[in-house]
């Protein structure tokens, strides 16, 4: 069980049924969703454990995300693979926007940075075949 000092609490001045509380877990998957929905991201990029746990046939959608939350604010870490012949700069861009745009609209958070990592390159495989083949 996580203490509350690792929850998100929203006020809303209009409002006084209560609170709500946003884990940082819930930051973690709707940021990879959006991050994997710009055309361009190729899959996002786990550790070990993430790995293993979709092989037993659970999807984690959290994967390649990590959400830090500090007095500065929300700081979010974006681990992907690009597709080969991308423009690596403005799909980094886009997921940025699509991530910011979502959490706004999801939670109405603000986040401090949104820190894109490129940790790979996904190439096509039916292409890179082809050129195979014909260099024999």
């Amino acid at each position: 069980m996580k203490d509350d000092n690792s929850l998100l609490e929203m006020s809303h001045e209009e409002h006084h049924l209560g609170k709500v509380e946003i884990a940082p877990e819930v930051i973690e998957v709707i940021a990879g969703i959006a991050a994997s929905e710009v055309e361009g991201v190729a899959e996002m990029r786990g550790n070990f454990a993430t790995g293993v746990v979709e092989r037993f046939g659970k999807k984690n959608h959290g994967k390649g995300v990590k959400v830090d939350l500090s007095d500065d604010g929300i700081t979010i870490d974006v681990f992907c693979v690009m597709l080969f012949g991308v423009s690596i700069p403005k799909v980094a861009r886009a997921v940025q926007d699509n991530i910011r745009q979502t959490l706004l609209n999801m939670t109405a958070l603000s986040i401090n940075e949104i820190n894109i990592h490129i940790v790979g390159i996904q190439f096509d495989s039916k292409t890179h075949e082809v050129e195979i083949d014909q260099e024999m």
